[in-house]
């Protein structure tokens, strides 16, 4: 007998705004993401009666949507609300908490709403996550230690991950390469996509260091946009305009990390636990995955992650994917409307809104076998992790 949560519940809303330098507050493009989303999956706005809200950076630093979003968006009598934060492992989160709620009976039809405006006119994408510059306060003590050797921002510590696979596993730079120009190639069909240009091997290495191992087409894209997603039962979804995108499968994994010797959190992530939760309950494996939409904040996360989800065995990520796979007519098709390297950078939501596109059948000429779909979410120095597998199938 199946997991009863298989099957019960399904995406039936999808809303997103344009990506990129889109100059316009939270709380604006969080509005225009929701009509769209609401309109999508044919229901008047009396009939959300859950929203669960994920504020992205601004949300760190003052202007991010908060629960004012509610009065803000003019919605009535909720009888579910929640401001999430679990870094980019939210979105995921946000659908697997919507499901549990419809299933249980607490809510209906459940608005998860992502969106984020980090980028400033006349500012570098950079400047919008300089953390350090945004903080006056100097870290002192053991917490100083850190940032007075080097070690500060997001870009270090996957900095570090990626040094320890290769030497741990003999991971090479080709192999990162490889992944960013494929992904780079699921871009070119993309149309909401920022970065759009084909890019070779030769152009990956002639871009420049971030911080080694890690070149700049290493690293994702820095967004201004907002996504909007509409959580519904199974029952419900049947009887609405758009194709539903079911959700078969769900889970987490939160490792931690005592920063003590033996401590593996660069190669062993949390990605490993949310698999064996979510596959038990999708009753699927690796080998019926049919796409993979999988968070890449840097190339090195998704191979580490395809590992993690067994793919591939340990270490063996490299030569995994050097062939192509990921790419356009691979074997395992993965992310592919460019991701947050190529196409924008809205957190978990990159990866779960192209899951949508493709679950719906709607990716154009980027359209995939679309049977099993893994959506994955990763935050923090791969410290949070959740997971979505998704099928147009009911059951």
């Amino acid at each position: 007998m199946g997991h009863p949560m298989r099957g019960a519940t399904a995406i039936t809303g999808f809303g997103m705004t344009p990506m990129g330098r889109i100059y316009k507050s939270t709380m604006e493009l969080a509005a225009d993401a929701t009509r769209t989303a609401i309109k999508d999956a044919g229901l008047r706005k009396d009939q959300i009666d859950g929203l669960l809200i994920n504020a992205g950076v601004t949300g760190t630093t003052g202007g991010g949507v908060s629960l004012g979003l509610q009065n803000y968006l003019g919605l009535q009598d909720l009888r579910l609300l929640n401001h999430m934060n679990a870094a980019g492992s939210t979105a995921a989160q946000m659908v697997q908490y919507a499901s549990l709620a419809i299933a249980s009976g607490m809510a209906n039809h459940v608005l998860c709403v992502f969106a984020d405006a980090p980028l400033k006119d006349g500012s570098s994408a950079g400047a919008a996550y300089g953390g350090a510059a945004r903080n006056p306060q100097r870290p002192r003590g053991m917490s100083g230690l850190y940032p007075a050797s080097g070690y500060y921002g997001a870009n270090t510590p996957y900095a570090l991950a990626a040094r320890r696979h290769m030497a741990d596993y003999g991971t090479t730079q080709d192999q990162l390469g490889t992944i960013a120009v494929g992904q780079r190639q699921w871009a070119t069909m993309n149309p909401l996509a920022q970065m759009r240009s084909p890019i070779t091997m030769e152009d990956y290495h002639n871009s420049r260091w971030i911080i080694e191992p890690l070149h700049l087409l290493d690293c994702c894209l820095v967004s201004n946009g907002a996504v909007a997603v509409i959580v519904s039962s199974a029952a419900a979804a049947r009887e609405m305009p758009q194709p539903p995108v079911y959700v078969w499968g769900m889970g987490q994994g939160h490792p931690g990390d005592n920063s003590r010797t033996g401590s593996n959190w660069e190669t062993e992530t949390g990605a490993k636990l949310a698999a064996k939760t979510a596959y038990g309950m999708a009753g699927v494996g690796p080998s019926d995955i049919s796409s993979c939409q999988v968070y890449d904040c840097y190339t090195y996360t998704v191979l580490v992650t395809l590992e993690d989800y067994g793919f591939c065995k340990k270490g063996e990520g490299g030569p995994f994917v050097e062939d192509g796979k990921l790419g356009p007519g691979g074997s395992l098709p993965t992310n592919t409307g460019g991701g947050e390297l190529s196409a924008y950078y809205m957190w978990g939501m990159t990866p779960l809104s192209e899951a949508i596109i493709q679950g719906r059948g709607h990716g154009g000429d980027r359209q995939v076998k679309n049977d099993v779909i893994l959506a994955t979410g990763n935050g923090g120095s791969l410290s949070y992790h959740a997971c979505l597998i998704l099928s147009p199938h009911a059951n």
